[in-house]
């Protein structure tokens, strides 16, 4: 699944191209993704500018000033920027067409979303229940402490968790949780207030590796030119189970945690 890294690179690759222009034209091939989708989405987007490109969690936000499509690339969802023109494959579901390019939603899985919201977008459902963003100056070791002393759950699924923190997918929290040193099987009750900074400074630090990387494609993400994340490449601990640890070369092990495989070094993370 794109997590906050892949969405941002998306939202970057496609600003500069269509911040300010106006829709010329919306084509949507399918009534529902994972939700129903507007039915007039078609015929409302036609002749509105887009005034910007905002992230929240993994949502993309398209501001047209009289209100925000909502869009989410769900499992296998990417975004293209393609010729005028250019026929659609099976899995192409929604067209943002503009004069010159077309913004293409394709979504092989079908568990996207579209949605368009008149008011304020906060209140949103969808986004209303999400938790801080970690990219925010206002996530810090600090809050990160206070936010985890009841929660008994291994910190791995913790920092998973949406309604806590937005964003830190299965990658992320397994590289950041090595970058502190911290073992994912640790109750985040037991973290204490310094290996907290630690951790919340490596997640920032690993998302804004993974940004500037292009994000991550293990699947089917691309970026909006087609290209491929390289993330991946440079894993500490995420899918090298058996491998040796890079930094001490103890093999990396695996656990499933909450439904996902969590990969650490058992010497460098206690």
């Amino acid at each position: 699944m794109p997590e906050l890294p892949e969405v941002e690179v998306s939202r970057r690759g496609l600003e500069p191209f269509l911040c300010g222009r106006t829709v010329v034209a919306a084509t949507l091939r399918t009534p529902r993704l994972r939700n129903e989708i507007p039915a007039d989405l078609d015929t409302r987007l036609p002749g509105l500018p887009l005034l910007a490109i905002r992230r929240r969690g993994k949502y993309l936000l398209f501001d047209f000033g009289c209100g925000q499509l909502l869009l989410h690339l769900g499992m296998s969802g990417s975004l293209r920027l393609v010729p005028p023109g250019t026929p659609p494959q099976k899995h192409d579901h929604f067209d943002l067409g503009f004069a010159d390019t077309v913004m293409r939603f394709r979504d092989p899985r079908r568990f996207g979303v579209l949605d368009w919201i008149d008011g304020d977008a906060s209140l949103h459902p969808l986004l209303a229940v999400l938790g801080i963003e970690p990219l925010a100056d206002a996530f810090d070791g600090d809050w990160l402490h206070r936010a985890t002393r009841r929660r008994q759950a291994p910190i791995k699924p913790v920092l998973m968790d949406a309604h806590l923190l937005v964003g830190v997918g299965n990658i992320y929290a397994s590289e950041s949780l090595f970058m502190a040193g911290i073992s994912p099987l640790r109750a985040a009750m037991r973290i204490g207030r310094e290996r907290c900074d630690r951790l919340a400074a490596a997640i920032k630090h690993t998302l804004e590796a993974s940004i500037a990387a292009g994000g991550s494609s293990v699947r089917d993400y691309v970026h909006s030119d087609g290209g491929a994340g390289c993330f991946q490449l440079q894993c500490a601990v995420y899918d090298r189970a058996g491998a040796p640890c890079r930094t001490c070369g103890t093999p990396v092990r695996t656990i499933r945690q909450a439904g996902r495989s969590t990969y650490w070094c058992p010497r460098c993370q206690t």
